[in-house]
């Protein structure tokens, strides 16, 4: 689940191969294209995080609500993404959106995805080539969306899971936000009670790149103590960066973990919900 530059740039050329650039910026939406219009990996197409990667929002549903199954898979096979085809996706900030999308392809069926271990900056740093040239599609693709429900939970099922305590609820965020300090996004602070913090950095080399799958391993199992990796849900302000702490969770053999997909930004928009702070 996880390509490292060297072994992505000797398949730039394979035509089972579809490279995504998902960089992004939550702050400005228009970002993404903008740079990705600069440069990008050869061959590599744009993915927009707040058109492609996320739904239409009732504002109940959080900031980034997840798109029809079959609306995602469609943007797959405009690519010409086909069950064959091995997905690679990147970004610039340590796989937050890249992880978006490799869960949303996982969550529609398919298994064959990975993300560019150290993103944008560590292509770069390796000196591999890059392009402003929008690559042409490589056909139809023939992608069929069949979403497997189990992989999310919804805020109803958190509740009830914190009440009989038989969910794990792992928030993604900084810090200081976790523990109500500060909320630049959503409009209230706080956190969901009961859960703890893993800050997605956490996971990340100073180059961005994923940390060893054993201390992830272990970093994590203390915070599962005896509870089962499938009993854990992750969040975060929107669900895009609690998609790393998900990845690394897998990438560390600690399999079967949920998405809170709606997160912060929709646990918080229902005021009869509690909440924490501290």
């Amino acid at each position: 689940m996880l390509i490292t530059p060297g072994e992505l740039s000797t398949r730039l050329q394979d035509p089972t191969c579809v490279v995504f650039d998902c960089r992004h910026d939550l702050s400005d939406h228009t970002r993404g294209a903008r740079v990705y219009a600069e440069a990008h990996i050869p061959g590599a197409h744009f993915a927009p995080v707040e058109a492609a990667l996320a739904g239409t929002k009732t504002g109940s549903n959080g900031r980034h609500p997840l798109p029809e199954p079959e609306a995602f898979a469609a943007f797959l096979n405009r690519f010409g993404v086909t069950p064959a085809t091995r997905i690679v996706a990147y970004d610039d900030v340590g796989g937050q959106y890249a992880a978006r999308l490799w869960w949303l392809a996982r969550w529609i069926g398919h298994g064959d995805v990975a993300v560019l271990d150290g993103g944008w900056p560590k292509w770069l740093a390796d000196g591999h080539p890059v392009t402003a040239k929008v690559p042409d599609s490589r056909g139809v693709g023939s992608v069929v969306s069949r979403p497997d429900s189990d992989r999310c939970r919804s805020a109803a099922e958190i509740e009830a899971g914190i009440q009989n305590r038989t969910c794990l609820v792992i928030d993604a965020r900084a810090p200081e936000r976790f523990r109500g300090e500060v909320e630049p996004i959503d409009r209230v602070a706080g956190r969901i009670p009961m859960a703890v913090n893993r800050f997605f950095k956490a996971n990340l080399n100073a180059d961005l790149t994923f940390r060893p799958a054993s201390a992830l391993q272990e970093e994590f199992s203390e915070l599962l103590g005896l509870r089962r990796p499938d009993s854990v849900v992750h969040q975060c302000g929107s669900g895009v960066t609690a998609c790393v702490n998900l990845l690394a969770m897998e990438h560390a053999g600690l399999t079967g973990s949920r998405l809170f997909v709606g997160s912060w930004s929709e646990w918080s928009a229902d005021p009869a919900r509690p909440i924490a702070v501290g």
